[in-house]
Parts: structure tokens; sequence; C-alpha cells
């Protein structure tokens, strides 16, 4: 939504450059991460978690301005442009058309092009935790050769594996997450935070890995179905692959520095 939304930027400069920086704003399959995180590991209490969750949110609109600023000075150098919203006439809701359009112009097309996603990757998830090399699954060397760079940014094997093979879908990542530390061959859910604060602290978890998992759960690529939006909006395969670069790069570079600190 927040690409396609796009569309009203006359420029077609400042439309790209919305586009990138548009995975830096937390969408809705990202928050359960964030909120779980900040209550198992720094705050009990909703008010403080709140607030918390806000500064996360407030680092994200952050980094929009700040990589526009450096997207405006180097790549796509231009003019700043005027921005006009003129407002539409007010007309009386026609509920059902609203309805209508909503379901078969907007839900069926998305939940399509979810389908066309999610069933290859359910498929290569499943294949990860269950053909075995060895005495190891698939997952279990990915995770382990993943391990030195992960923890060199505050994560490690497990949680890196789970944000790339939650490329489709940001809902999945701990669901991936519980698969690799408990050896499983399926994707399950703890619907527990007590549960999987315990498990996640039996495998070495500490408050700096939650901080850096909710950072690099901000910065870091956008899911599929938006990658397939926005080369569907940019038609090109350069500003995509940026879209999915940029981000990537400061979740690293700042989970880098936050695990020197």
């Amino acid at each position: 939504v927040g690409v396609t939304g796009a569309r009203i930027i006359d420029s077609q400069r400042e439309r790209i450059i919305s586009i990138i920086t548009n995975s830096f704003i937390p969408c809705n399959g990202r928050f359960p991460l964030l909120i779980s995180m900040i209550s198992m590991f720094l705050v009990e209490k909703f008010v403080f978690g709140s607030i918390i969750l806000t500064l996360f949110i407030l680092i994200g609109i952050l980094f929009t301005f700040l990589i526009s600023n450096m997207l405006s000075k180097t790549i796509l150098k231009g003019t700043p442009s005027a921005f006009t919203l003129e407002l539409p006439p007010y007309r009386k809701p026609q509920i059902m058309r609203i309805i209508t359009r909503s379901i078969f112009d907007k839900s069926l097309t998305i939940l399509k092009r979810a389908v066309k996603v999610s069933a290859p990757a359910g498929l290569l998830i499943w294949a990860f935790a269950n053909i075995h090399i060895g005495s190891l699954s698939i997952l279990n060397i990915c995770t382990n050769f993943l391990n030195p760079f992960a923890k060199s940014i505050g994560l490690d094997g497990v949680i890196l594996m789970a944000f790339l093979l939650g490329f489709p879908a940001n809902e999945i990542v701990i669901p991936i997450m519980i698969m690799g530390y408990m050896s499983l061959g399926y994707i399950k859910d703890i619907p527990n935070l007590n549960e999987l604060k315990t498990l996640f602290i039996n495998n070495g978890w500490t408050i700096k890995t939650a901080i850096c998992t909710m950072i690099f759960s901000i910065m870091h690529f956008p899911c599929m179905t938006t990658l397939l939006t926005i080369k569907k909006e940019t038609e090109s395969i350069k500003w995509t692959f940026l879209s999915f670069l940029i981000p990537l790069l400061c979740g690293i570079i700042i989970c880098f520095i936050i695990n020197l600190i």
C-alpha cells in the first residue's frame, strides 16, 4: 500500500525515492515481532512498551529522511517539486460499491499475489527443514554457515536465516526461529511469551540480541510481495534491487555498530 500510494506524487524522481524508503516504516507483519521483543526483553508494562515501540518507529522515520536526502543528492539528484493535493468533493458513501471494490479490486488481487508467493515459499521452507545431508538438515547447515556473520551484527544464524526464509512474509519470521531452535520439520507457533522468552534465552539471547533483531526487523529488505509491487510500479529491475539493498545495508551497519558498542 505504501508503494502504490506513491502514485499521487507527480515527480518520477521523488516517487522513486518514496518507494525505495518505504520499507523503513514497519508494516503490519513486523509489528508482532517488535511488540513481542519489547514485552519479553525490555519492559513488561504496556505504557512503557508503547513509548519504546514509538521510539523504534521514529528510528525508521529518521532513516526515511536520511536516505531520502542522500538519494536526492546522489543517484536521484534533481530539483524539488511542489506538491499540491486537491481534496475531492464530499459525496455520501455507497456502501455496497465500497464493499464490492474492496473485495474484487483490492483483496482478491492481493490474495492471488500472496498465494503465488507463499506456495513456493512454503515448499522451500519445508525442504530446508526436512531434507538432511548427513545428520544435519539443510536449515541447520545454513544457520551454521551464517552464524559467524550473524554474530558480528548481534544476531545468530537462526535469526538471520529466519529473516531470509521469511522473505515471502514478515509474519513467519518468529515461527521460523522457533522451528530452527527446536529443530522441528515444520513451522510452529508458541502463543505464550514466557515460553518463547525461555526458548530464546536458552539459545543465547540477551537484551542486545533482542534490540538488534528489532532494528534488523525495521531495516531489512521488503517482503517479496512488496518487491513485486515495486517492480510493477517502477518497471525497473534497478530500482527494485536498490529497494532491496539499501534498507538491508542500513540494518547491517546499525546492528554492527550496536554490537560493537
